[in-house]
Formats: structure tokens, sequence, C-alpha cells
């Protein structure tokens, strides 16, 4: 068969309708939509169609009105802007697929005929950062440019073409160019038809990526984009920076700074328009700088600030500059440590955080947004510790009889309190007596009461076997186990058990009181009465009488406000955390109103539960006034009583050894951004030396704990928002580390001492519980390994664009995930055992946590795969 080409002349282009009558049965025009740009001239381009068109084809399977759609009454089909018709040629006889010819011809119209299909050519390029310490002329270049920079603050534009036309419109007004506004668009941007920034300057990199994780991400919240223009005669910079993030692109999404940068084509070298975009690019790429002009109200302070931050830098060694991404170097702290003598880790504990401990209470009164930060964090954290040592105090008193009760736990929350955050390492940390404090402390009274000992020996015998190890375990730099060995799975296996030990404890207070109320024999009686009333009509009056009595006292109401209250504090408290997610009143609202979340929660819901439903008798916890400050007399101790004491002391170490150490990991995390350097070892004396006191005096034990330690860090820190694929998440800033959070809190709880029994009482129990809830819940922020539970019940298109999907298989982190699950079941079955002795063991088996990680764990997942997903491996 003769193989014939089709290709329309210009008369048959430029005709509004395109006719199919003269073309033969053999072949099959096609009409379809598309968004290619018209070609420039109008050859037939010749391609080979696959095996499925010419199957298709030779079926008959499209005909010409189906995809072509109506034509008009002389056959012919309507000559549209964006059609384009495709000539299909279909031989005779089955000869080879290449013969076959796909013609494509383009409409074209006065408006469409000079258009050209593009091809775009994109270069991602790695940029070095300036070293304003080593390029002193570059520093000073850049702080004289500042003078003439045109800076623009909170612009409304959140629009590419409307943002890049106000600033290019205000650079021609200020500073009159000699250029056109649109000679700068078409240098701006890849062409008219298409907004598309032609040159830009991004931050990349991640935490993830540093640490070996692979979490490789743009910086979304500032571009710089740059042209050479040849009639201009200098340089001209516009920084503007945003009223909202505003969605400029694919690596965009959240833009709070955009900067636009004009040079002479003529300019080369340190002058041209690339080096100058990375001098600013060097000073925006960092997160601290760009939250610090972020505050700033006025051109004048903005231009001032930049030029501070410039000179800042040029002040810096490479070291200090790196400082400021990577803060912590955990890494020399282990081999310091791990090379040195006997107690030196003290020793260098003291030494690096000695320099910083004035600036640890000036940090919490200067900067910006920082007193409205100091008095957030100071109630939230008075509120975070006074209610959990009530609900810890009404539970140690029941435990104890009496021994241990609300007004001991009170006062050594206090004084524990001021001690740690006036002279301990690490401030951030906070201190608390916990649920398996308060387990322990129940089987060591159970112990003494079996054998006849003062509770009080005992206690305090456990308590000095207890700070002896503590001291032995700091002298000896035993926390560089945690400091090395200890994953971030580790401790979010840890953090879940504790978010578990909190619900449990919130949902057995709810059980209980419907078991005393709802359930209760009143109630059952009166229940039975109406039966039978309702069954029979022979009921006597005393019947009656006797199931109406039992009704009065059936009290139903008690159970259901209880659990009202505890699901109410929960769910205001939850809605108040995230409302920074939602659209409603302003950024900076919004952000008051999440920082103060657990204050209004607890007030709101005690309000309602003590005043609005006062008619309903709630439960108030018990209270009493003791003498605290009597020193015990181990006069009913033994030797073999004194070497179970011992056996309990090491136990209950390795507790608090693995507390307090998880808990300073947990607020030393690379993320959190801390700058003053850890204080492992130190800390670990200090609350040695705490509880060697409380034990003295019979007062309860306290330790770091969670989640109120990262919850501390999180509440003084400065967060950004950065969005991957659709996926909102925050990173942090800054934090302030400062000790009068600390400090101002427990003042405040010793005073509550005051407001005992009322109008501390007012708080009902149920409010106590919905605590328990809150921090049960808002703990679960940024715990992989309960996203990746998460990961079970959802379908992969819904993953979020996290490093290690992208570089782990999904069975591989499914069965991460199941593996850790696995290891929490087995802890929390220790942790909740009813059987006492059992429970002494449950330090051990949180030890036994890292083994298993380090040891089994890689028999059956690459190691390749767990740094992927365990990113804190050698910290």
């Amino acid at each position: 068969m003769e193989n014939r080409s089709f290709c329309a002349d210009e008369e048959e282009l430029a005709a509004p309708a395109i006719n199919i009558d003269s073309v033969s049965s053999a072949d099959l025009t096609l009409a379809v939509e598309t968004d290619l740009q018209r070609l420039e001239s109008h050859e037939a381009i010749e391609f080979t169609p696959t095996s499925t068109d010419r199957d298709t084809l030779s079926r008959g399977a499209i005909s010409v009105h189906d995809i072509a759609g109506s034509t008009d009454e002389n056959g012919r089909i309507p000559h549209t802007d964006k059609a384009a018709v495709y000539m299909m040629k279909v031989p005779d006889d089955d000869t080879d697929a290449a013969s076959l010819n796909k013609s494509i011809i383009l409409d074209s119209d006065e408006e469409t005929a000079n258009r050209d299909i593009k091809l775009m050519y994109a270069r991602h390029e790695t940029l070095k950062v300036k070293d304003f310490h080593l390029e002193v002329e570059a520093a000073k270049d850049a702080c004289k440019l500042l003078d003439s920079v045109v800076i623009l603050l909170d612009l409304p534009e959140d629009d590419l073409p409307e943002l890049v036309e106000k600033i290019v419109h205000t650079l021609l007004d200020e500073t009159e160019l000699p250029c056109s506004f649109e000679e700068a668009k078409s240098a701006l941007y890849t062409h008219d038809s298409a907004h598309m920034l032609a040159k830009t300057v991004q931050g990349s990199g991640g935490l993830g990526h540093s640490m070996g994780g692979g979490n490789f991400d743009y910086d979304q919240s500032w571009i710089c984009t740059f042209c050479n223009l040849p009639s201009l005669e200098k340089r001209h910079v516009a920084i503007a920076r945003l009223k909202n993030p505003t969605n400029l692109g694919r690596t965009s999404q959240e833009i709070k700074i955009f900067l636009l940068i004009l040079a002479p084509t003529k300019e080369k070298g340190a002058k041209s328009a690339l080096d100058t975009c990375c001098v600013f690019a060097s000073i925006f790429g960092y997160v601290e700088f760009r939250s610090e002009l972020m505050g700033m109200t006025t051109e004048n302070q903005f231009r001032q600030k930049l030029k501070d931050l410039i000179m800042k830098l040029r002040d810096m060694d490479p070291l200090s500059r790196q400082s400021l991404l990577s803060p912590i170097s955990v890494d020399a702290i282990v081999e310091e440590s791990v090379s040195c003598t006997i107690g030196r880790g003290v020793i260098n504990d003291v030494r690096r955080r000695i320099p910083h401990y004035w600036s640890d209470y000036v940090d919490g009164v200067i900067g910006q947004k920082t007193i409205h930060k100091l008095v957030a964090t100071t109630f939230f954290l008075y509120f975070s510790c006074i209610l959990p040592a009530i609900a810890f105090g009404v539970l140690n008193d029941r435990n104890t009889h009496g021994k241990i009760d609300l007004y001991r736990v009170i006062v050594a929350q206090a004084i524990g309190g001021l001690f740690f955050h006036a002279f301990g390492g690490q401030p951030l940390v906070v201190l608390l007596t916990t649920a398996p404090l308060a387990l322990y402390t129940k089987v060591i009274y159970e112990i003494s009461d079996r054998f006849g000992i003062e509770f009080y020996d005992m206690f305090a015998c456990v308590g000095f076997f207890n700070s002896l190890f503590l001291i032995i375990f700091s002298v000896l730099n035993a926390s560089n186990i945690i400091i090395k060995w200890s994953t971030r799975s580790v401790e979010e296996i840890f953090a879940l058990f504790i978010t578990v030990a909190f619900a449990v404890d919130a949902f057995s207070a709810v059980l209980r009181d419907f078991n005393e109320n709802y359930r209760s024999a009143e109630c059952q009686v009166a229940m039975a009465g109406d039966g039978v009333s309702n069954s029979s009509g022979n009921v006597t009056d005393d019947t009656l009488g006797y199931s109406n009595l039992m009704a009065e006292d059936c009290q139903r109401e008690i159970s259901i406000l209880y659990i009202l209250l505890t699901l109410g504090t929960l769910w205001l408290g939850v809605s108040l955390f995230n409302f920074t997610k939602t659209p409603f009143l302003n950024a900076g609202k919004r952000e008051v109103m999440a920082d103060y979340a657990l204050p209004i929660a607890v007030l709101s819901m005690s309000f309602v539960g003590s005043y609005l439903f006062r008619a309903v008798p709630l439960k108030e916890f018990s209270y009493s006034v003791s003498n605290i400050f009597t020193p015990v007399t181990l006069s009913t101790m033994t030797w073999p009583t004194l070497a179970l004491a011992a056996v309990l002391g090491f136990s209950l170490s390795l507790l608090f050894f693995m507390d307090q150490n998880i808990s300073a990991a947990m607020v030393n995390a690379p993320e959190h951004r801390l700058k003053k350097g850890t204080a492992y070892h130190f800390d670990l004396i200090v609350v040695a030396l705490l509880n060697l006191f409380f034990s003295m005096f019979g007062l309860p034990w306290m330790h770091g704990a969670l989640p109120h330690s990262p919850l501390h860090v999180k509440a003084l820190a400065d967060v950004e928002e950065r969005v991957d694929q659709g996926h909102v998440y925050q990173i942090i800033v800054k934090v302030r580390e400062t000790r009068l959070t600390g400090v101002l809190s427990h003042i405040l709880i010793a005073l509550s001492l005051f407001l005992l029994p009322y109008p501390m009482t007012y708080i009902p129990p149920a409010v106590l519980d919905g605590l328990f809830l809150y921090m049960a819940v808002t703990a679960l922020n940024g715990n992989q390994m309960f996203d990746r539970i998460m990961l079970l019940f959802q379908e992969q298109s819904a993953y979020p664009p996290n490093h290690y999907l992208r570089q782990v298989p999904k069975m591989k982190v499914h069965l991460f995930t199941s593996l850790q699950m696995l290891q929490l079941i087995i802890i929390c079955g220790f942790g909740f055992t009813r059987w006492p002795y059992l429970k002494m063991t449950f330090p051990v088996v949180i030890m036994l946590l890292l083994p298993i990680r380090h040891k089994l764990i890689p028999l059956v997942i690459s190691e390749k795969y767990l740094r992927a997903m365990d990113c804190y491996l050698n910290r």
C-alpha cells in the first residue's frame, strides 16, 4: 500500500474549520483537546504508534464522531482554539507497525500562530555559604548595599505575579531604574505565559540528613530570585516580608520572606547577581536569624538587624557558626567522658554549664515575645506539676494509709523543683513524682507492713541506697550508656509507656467512680425495686419504702458528671493546644490560646463541675497538715532488712537512672536546637542529693519526668511551619533556655499550700484525670513510633513524605514498628502487673531495651534501614 503523508497547507490552517469529507475510509481523523503549545512550522510530525493504537484503529473501535464531537451541517469539525487533529493511516494489509504514520496537525489562527513549544531546562546546583569571618570584603559590601536596599514589610500580596509586580514597580519608582517593567519581568520569568521564576536560591537540608537519616528538604519559608539586566548601572535589592505565608510553587509553599535582586549584566565576580544572592541567602539560611527578622516592626529596625547579623557572622569562627545548625555535639561529649578519669564527666558538665548560669536567667526576660512565653510557660508548668502532685498525693495517701499524703507531696514538689531549677545543670528538665514511683512506694509499704518495720525507716533506707548508687553511676560516667546507645526508638517506647500509664490511671479512676456510684449496691436495689413494681401488683409498702430509700442514696449523676468533666477537660485542652492549626482569629491570638491551653481547660472545667453543677455532690480529695520535718531514726531496721533495702535501692536506682537520663536525652534532642550544652552526670548527682534529703524526712521521691520535660521545651520554643507535599509539620527555630519558668512555677506551687484546702479543693478529681489524658495525648505529637503505628491504618497514598518512607521498604517499616509494639506490650505487662514483687523488676526490663535494640533487632532488619528509621543512632 502506498504510504501517504498528510500535511495541511497555509490555507487549510487559516480556515475556521477542518473538512473531513476528503479523508478516505482507510484514514481516521481524531480531534482531541490538548494543552500543548502550537508548532511554529506546520510540518507533520512522524512517529510510530503502539500496538494498542494499531489494534484499536484496525477494529474501528473509535469513530470520528465519538472523538471529535458533533460536526456542523457540512460535516466539518469545529475549529476550536485548543484542538489538535491526529491523522492516522491504517494499512489495508498486516504490515509492520513501523510503517504506520501519525501526523499531528495543529490548528493555527492569528492569536496562536506565533507561539512556540518551549523546552524547560532545570538545573540544581549547590552553592557555598558565605563565610563572612574569612570573606571580610563580602561583609563590608553587604553592609554598604543594605543602605540602599528596599525593604517592604507585611505585604498582603499572596500571588506570585502580583508580588513580583509590586516589588519591581517599587524598585522602579524608588530608584528610577533605566529599565522597563516588561524587561525585568521577561528576565525574572522563564516565559510570559507561565509565571515560573527563572533563577532562584533556597536553603536545603534537614536534621535527618545531618544525622544519617537522609531527610533532605527545601527550606520553604524564604526564597531569593535574581536576574541580570543590560540597562542597569548598579545592583538593586528588595526584601519583602509577607503578611501571610504564601504558596509560590512546588518547593516554596510557605514563603514568608521574598528577596529580589537585579544586577547589571556587565557586573562579574563578587558583585554579580548570583554572588549578591548568595550573600543574602547566607544570612536568611539560618532559621534563628529569620525568626529575629520576623519580629522587626519597622524598616529601619529590619535594616539594622540585618547589619547586626552580618557583623555577628563576621565575628564567628567556623565552629561557632556551625553551632547555629548543630548546637550540641554529643559525640564529642561521649568521647570526652569515655576517655577521662573517674568523675571527669561531672567536672566537664560543670565547666560546660557554669558560663551560662547568669544567661539562664537573663534569657528568660530578654528577646522578642520572651515575656509572653515566660508567663505562659510558667502557668503551664504550674498546672502540669501541681495537678499531678495532687493526684499522686491522693494515690500515695491511699496506698500508704496516710504515711505519705497530699501535703507531703506538694511540699516535696515545691522544694525539689526550686532546688533543681536553681542548681541543676539542665533546667529544662522537669522533676516530678511519677506513677512508677508511687507503685514502688506501695511495694515498700507492703513489705514493711509484712515484716513489722516502721514504714518511714524502710522508705529512708531504700532512698539512701538509691542515692548512693546514683552517685556511683554519675562518678563512673555511666550516663554515657544512655548518651551513646539510647536511640530514638528506645526513648519513644518509654515515652509511649508513660502515655499509656497516664491513660490507665485516668480510666481506672473513671471506672472506680462508676463502681462506687453508678453500679453501687443502692442503685442495684433501686433498679430491682423498680423491676418488681412494674412486673407485679402485689408489692408491700415496706418493699416500696426500702426501694425508694435506696433510690435516694443512688447517685448515678455523679458518675455521669465525672466522665463528662474528664473528657471535657481532654477535649477543651487538646482543641486549644491545636488552635494554631485552625483559621480562626489571627496568628498571634491563636498562639496565645495554644500557650494557655492547659490553664484554660482546667479552670473552665473546674468552674463547670464546682459551680454550674454544684447540686451534684462530687467527692473532694482529702487533705491534712502534718509535721514533715522530723528526721527518721532507723530504729526498727535490722541487718536482714538493710540487705533487703539495698536490693530495693539498687532496683530503684536503675529506674531513676533510666527515667532521668531519658528525660534529659529527649530534652537535648537535636531538633530542639539547644545551645548551652548537656549535664547528664551532674544532674544525676543533683537528683541523688535531693532524694537523699527527701528520704531523710519521709517525703516522696522525684526524678526527670515525661512528657513534662519535652513539653516544657516546646512551650519555650519558637516554631516555624513547613509544608512538604501537602503535609504540614513544625520545626523548632529556637528555645529560650531559662531557669526562670521552673523557679517561678515552683514558687507558685509553694504558695499554693496557702490555698489548701480551699479553693484548691474546688478542682474536681475528674479534672485531674482529664489532665492526665491531656498530657498523654499531647505527648504523642512528634512521636515517630506513634506516627508509624498510624501508618498501619492508612492507605499508602496517604502516607506522609517522611525520609524513612522514601528509603526503607514498607514491609521493613511495619516490621520495625511491630517489634517496638511488642517491646511496649512487655513493658506494660511488667509495669501494670498485680504482683508487687514482679513490679520490682520493671527497671531491669527498661534497661534491657538497649541490648535488644543493638543486638537482636539488627538480626532481622539491616543497619542501613535502622539508621533511616532510628536516626538518633550515635547522636
